[in-house]
């Protein structure tokens, strides 16, 4: 099969194919995987205009100068030139364009549009996402209970065509914990890690506030926090002030290079979420990479993510009790049988060639 992935975002801060296949690595290992078997090119839109073949991937490259392409019609005769028995669209905030491109490629070829997060567009957007449903074959959600959501909503029409497969994986793996240490210097018995934004979604502030209460009762615990936006920053800050006697019990680490998570992931014996809603979540699947055991909220992704909890822990969104009681049973857990089970986990359902397969997959069932 010939499989051509799209997407409708134009990123000119990018005008090297390399620098641009580096940044989206943990999307483009499930199509290298693919590219196994099946011809795949990938259409960009960057500041440079050529082709560029890396890991079996033919990537092509455009450049039309706009932020955004409403009424792309060469865009859309490029990518019928092309031939794909597969499109896969990137992202479901796009259906005008998507209407367009149906119009364009014909009934043959098939349709595919993956959720890269969005939520359900309101007002008169929804209605175009319903109307762009007619001409969509198939949606893929992280979670097939979010693809629900949308049905629920109604700004999709069935559930027929939602299939579960995960966004993103993991270029991550298992390290000696010794050596991953000697990097990044952490101390503690057990290592808990945060990562992510510090926004209201991701509440960190509940994780804080419930870590310096478990903390109470035992006192080797570490957490460390990196975090690439300061949105909650200065509230963390008085908070850490007014409640922490133990200045080490927590540590703001802030932004670090994606390649030196591999030895934070891997120094770690457990990563810690406190989000509300994600896609999918891509943090959390580069820790599960390395045998960091998830506490993480009981959300349509995680859940999905952990098998519902049978590696790891979960717990309600926003709940500071209920995170301090799961940090506690952290204290009950063979931690050697929940890192394996974590890494099977991994495998099994979140790795680039599961990915590639679900994919794979569900392309055959619409030829």
């Amino acid at each position: 099969m010939k499989f051509v992935f799209v997407s409708y975002n134009y990123s000119p801060g990018y005008s090297s194919p390399d620098k641009w296949v580096d940044r989206i690595k943990v999307y483009a290992g499930s199509l290298e995987c693919l590219a196994r078997t099946n011809t795949v090119i990938r259409v960009e839109q960057i500041n440079y205009t050529g082709q560029y073949l890396h890991n079996g991937i033919h990537y092509h490259f455009l450049d039309y100068g706009k932020k955004k392409l409403y009424f792309p019609l060469n865009f859309h005769r490029y990518i019928k030139s092309l031939e794909p028995d597969i499109v896969v669209v990137h992202g479901l905030h796009n259906p005008l364009q998507v209407i367009q491109l149906r119009f364009q490629v014909g009934r043959k070829i098939r349709i595919i549009v993956q959720n890269h997060a969005e939520k359900p567009f309101g007002g008169v957007k929804k209605y175009l996402q319903r109307l762009a449903d007619q001409y969509i074959d198939a949606y893929l959600f992280a979670s097939r209970a979010i693809g629900a959501e949308w049905v629920k909503k109604g700004n999709l029409g069935s559930l027929k065509k939602i299939y579960e497969v995960m966004e993103v994986s993991s270029v991550f793996y298992p390290v000696d914990k010794v050596l991953a240490r000697s990097k990044t210097k952490v101390e503690g018995n057990p290592v808990f890690l945060w990562v992510g934004r510090l926004n209201q979604n991701k509440d960190p502030l509940t994780v804080l506030k419930a870590f310096l209460q478990y903390t109470k009762s035992q006192l080797p615990a570490r957490l460390y926090m990196i975090y690439h936006t300061n949105e909650l920053l200065p509230e963390i800050k008085n908070l850490l002030i007014k409640e922490s006697a133990d200045k080490k019990v927590i540590t703001l680490i802030g932004k670090v290079p994606h390649d030196e998570l591999l030895y934070w992931y891997n120094s770690a014996d457990f990563i810690v979420s406190g989000s509300h809603y994600e896609g999918s979540g891509a943090a959390l699947c580069e820790a599960m990479s390395c045998g960091c055991i998830p506490v993480a909220t009981d959300i349509f992704s995680f859940q999905m993510m952990t098998a519902n909890g049978k590696c790891g822990l979960l717990y309600d969104a926003g709940n500071e009790q209920a995170l301090v009681s799961s940090l506690k049973k952290t204290m009950e857990l063979n931690m050697q049988e929940e890192r394996t089970k974590t890494l099977k986990q991994f495998r099994e359902e979140l790795s680039f060639e599961i990915i590639a397969n679900k994919i794979e997959k569900v392309a055959i069932s619409l030829l």
